[in-house]
């Protein structure tokens, strides 16, 4: 290559601290919060639980503690952080493509380091990781990286009502078996052998995690994702696409470098999100308790169709609220304080499964089981309010957290410079 060639040839380096879009900083840090406050209660208690009814025996206020997760928090962060994945998406594209450089390798290659940051978690820190997920559907999404505006809504649409049909129609089927006397007894013995398998699974959980070693736990973790975390692709897929396509959308509109003239659109959105937000998640929240979610009912599909509409929307009201104060001088100052927390976005979230996961398991305090609803809020809110006066001192002396300078830095085949230069 000659000297002329080198020159000419694009240089690609990670975003740079002037180049960053202040509110998705904060976003990020606020969704952080909202994957803790709902992640606790599967830190503390078995996995399957996701699918069982819930026990009513518990105090009132712990049944409160529930209510209060399945109504602000279930589903909402990770369709927040999802858009904010996909806005992602076409920020580097602008910032790549601008500088002459091809997006795709190095956004595959970005892909396969967040893949491999995933399966590490999910194997040896806690099955609940997304990031395996977001790795693996972020290829597809390279296929919207030009798709116009409409295209991405329609595609969004398209995508969040999908899991509306497969609800629907495999709940008609099984009812139809129902009304003959020699298929509802069939169908009765098969879902009470999955109920059976799913009650061993809980208590083999509750001996293994608060007691096993650290190799012990590993093996029960590998059983976990194999059962239940591979399965969460196909509930949480469909909405996780959905959300990237919204957040290309977004970046496409540039509906966040510019605050001050989308707040019309902001004050609509935050409207359309609180009226069908606030109820979809209220009747979730009231009718999923008792139900068990391996065995579709009418009741459950009602529940599905109200999280599956009113999920999304509540998170958009959270941007847009967020996006609202953040206009304005006094509460735009406050909510910086959350910006250094979503800049270091993905060390925040492994740290959070590092510290619960020994708070919880046999090889740290051994506490599964063990605490409440409302003592876990209390401990999300304790952890959170730590990372926050961390993530500053750590922001302000480095550029990255330590996991995103390694993702960087393999993902531009270089070491990235990490202190900060004042």
């Amino acid at each position: 290559m000659t000297i002329a060639e080198i020159a000419a040839k694009p240089t690609i380096t990670p975003v740079q601290q002037t180049e960053r879009v202040q509110i998705v900083d904060i976003l990020r840090g606020f969704a952080l919060f909202g994957i803790l406050f709902v992640n606790m209660t599967l830190f503390r208690l078995p996995f399957q639980i996701i699918l069982s009814p819930a026990d009513m025996s518990t105090p009132w206020h712990d049944q409160l503690g529930m209510w209060l997760i399945h109504f602000l928090g279930e589903s909402k962060f990770y369709s927040l952080f999802s858009l904010l994945f996909g806005l992602g998406l076409t920020l580097l594209m602008d910032r790549i493509e601008a500088r002459g450089a091809k997006f795709v390798p190095l956004y595959a290659r970005r892909l396969l380091i967040l893949l491999g940051f995933g399966l590490i978690h999910a194997f040896l820190i806690w099955i609940g990781d997304i990031l395996v997920l977001y790795a693996l559907l972020g290829f597809p999404l390279i296929l919207f990286r030009k798709a116009k505006p409409r295209t991405l809504l329609t595609w969004a649409v398209i995508l969040l009502i999908l899991p509306l049909l497969l609800t629907v129609v495999p709940t008609a089927l099984i009812e139809l078996g129902r009304s003959v006397p020699e298929g509802a007894a069939q169908i009765d013995q098969a879902f009470a052998e999955v109920e059976a398998g799913y009650i061993a699974d809980v208590a083999r959980a509750n001996q293994v995690y608060p007691n096993g070693t650290f190799i012990e736990i590993t093996n029960q973790r590998a059983y976990d994702y194999s059962t239940m975390g591979l399965g969460s692709f196909f509930v949480l897929g469909f909405n996780v696409l959905a959300m990237f396509l919204l957040g290309v959308w977004f970046g496409k509109q540039k509906i966040f470098q510019n605050l001050d003239a989308n707040r019309p659109f902001f004050r609509k959105l935050l409207l359309w999100g609180l009226l069908l937000g606030i109820p979809g998640n209220a009747i979730y929240a009231t009718m999923i308790p008792p139900l068990s979610r391996f065995e579709p009912s009418w009741t459950l599909t009602l529940a599905t169709i109200a999280q599956s509409i009113g999920a999304p929307m509540l998170s958009l009201a959270y941007v847009s609220i967020f996006a609202l104060l953040a206009g304005t001088p006094t509460w735009g100052k406050h909510l910086n304080m959350l910006a250094p927390v979503g800049q270091m976005a993905l060390t925040n979230y492994l740290t959070q499964s590092i510290v619960c996961t020994l708070i919880f398991y046999g090889y740290g305090l051994g506490l599964f089981g063990k605490v409440g609803s409302i003592a876990g809020i209390g401990l999300t809110l304790l952890i959170y309010l730590i990372q926050i006066p961390i993530s500053h001192w750590w922001m302000k002396r480095f550029q990255y957290g330590p996991a995103e300078w390694l993702w960087r830095s393999l993902t531009y085949l270089k070491p990235q410079p990490m202190r900060r230069i004042n």
